[in-house]
C-alpha cells in the first residue's frame, strides 16, 4: 500500500511551542495528520527514546505510523515504524538490513543527482526540499522553491514512478497549495502546526488544502 503523506508532521522538542511532545503527537493526529516523526538533534539517547516511546503510545489511538529522525538505533528501541534519513546518515541499505522489509525508510532528497543516486528499490518515500527558506533547519543551500521541487520530483518518479514524495522545509498554509501544485503528494510540517496555538486545527486547515489540491489533480 502506498504511503500516505498529505500530512507529514514532523515533532521536534526544540520547537514544541509550549506544547508537550505527547499532546502534540496527539492533536495533529486528532487534525488529520498521516505520519509523524520524531525529530531530535540534540537530546541524549535515553531521553530521546522516552520521547518517542510517548509519542508512539499517543499515536496508537489514531493508527498514524510513526517514524524517527536519523536514529535508527531508537528507532529499534521503540519499535517505531520506520526512519527518516538525509545523506550524511546511515545508508537506505544498512537501515534496511537493520529494520527489516516492513519498515517505513524515508530519504532527503535535494538534488537531481541525488535523484538519480537515490536507492528507489529500499525507500518507501522521499522528502524533497528544502522547498521554502526555514529557522527549523540550517540550510547550507537556497531553498529549490515549487518549481525546484517539480524539477526534482520528475527526476525521482522517472525512476520510479510510484514512490510517494512530501515537500519539505518552510511550508504552511499560504503556500502548501504550491507544493501540491508543484507534484508532491504531501507536505512536512514542523512550525505551522507546533507554533499554532490549536495545533489540531491548524493540520485540519492544512489537510484541507491539501486533500482540494490533490483533488483537482486527480489523485
Amino acid at each position: 500500500m502506498k504511503l500516505d503523506l498529505r500530512l507529514y508532521a514532523i515533532i521536534d522538542p526544540e520547537r514544541a511551542g509550549g506544547h508537550g511532545i505527547a499532546d502534540l503527537a496527539r492533536s495533529v493526529a486528532a487534525g488529520g495528520a498521516t505520519l509523524v516523526q520524531l525529530r531530535d538533534k540534540h537530546s541524549e539517547t535515553s531521553a530521546m527514546i522516552g520521547r518517542a516511546l510517548a509519542i508512539k503510545a499517543a499515536l496508537a489511538p489514531f493508527k498514524v505510523p510513526f517514524v524517527v529522525n536519523d536514529r535508527v538505533d531508537v528507532a529499534l528501541a521503540v519499535r517505531a515504524d520506520g526512519v527518516h534519513i538525509g545523506q550524511d546518515d546511515m545508508t537506505a541499505a544498512d537501515a534496511r538490513a537493520l529494520l527489516g522489509p516492513k519498515a517505513i525508510i524515508g530519504l532527503s532528497i535535494e538534488t537531481i543527482a541525488e535523484a538519480e543516486a537515490a536507492p528507489v528499490a529500499l525507500i518507501n518515500y522521499a522528502g524533497i526540499g528544502g522547498v521554502y527558506a526555514t529557522s527549523s533547519k540550517a540550510q547550507t543551500n537556497p531553498p529549490i522553491g515549487p518549481k525546484g521541487l517539480a524539477i526534482v520530483a520528475a527526476a525521482l518518479r522517472r525512476r520510479s514512478p510510484d514512490l510517494p514524495v512530501a515537500g519539505i522545509a518552510g511550508i504552511d498554509a499560504g503556500n502548501a497549495a504550491a507544493v501540491i501544485g508543484a507534484g508532491a503528494d504531501g507536505i512536512a510540517v514542523i512550525s505551522a502546526l507546533s507554533l499554532a496555538s490549536d495545533p489540531a486545527a491548524a493540520a485540519r486547515a492544512l489537510r484541507e488544502i491539501v486533500d482540494g489540491m490533490l483533488a483537482k489533480r486527480g489523485t
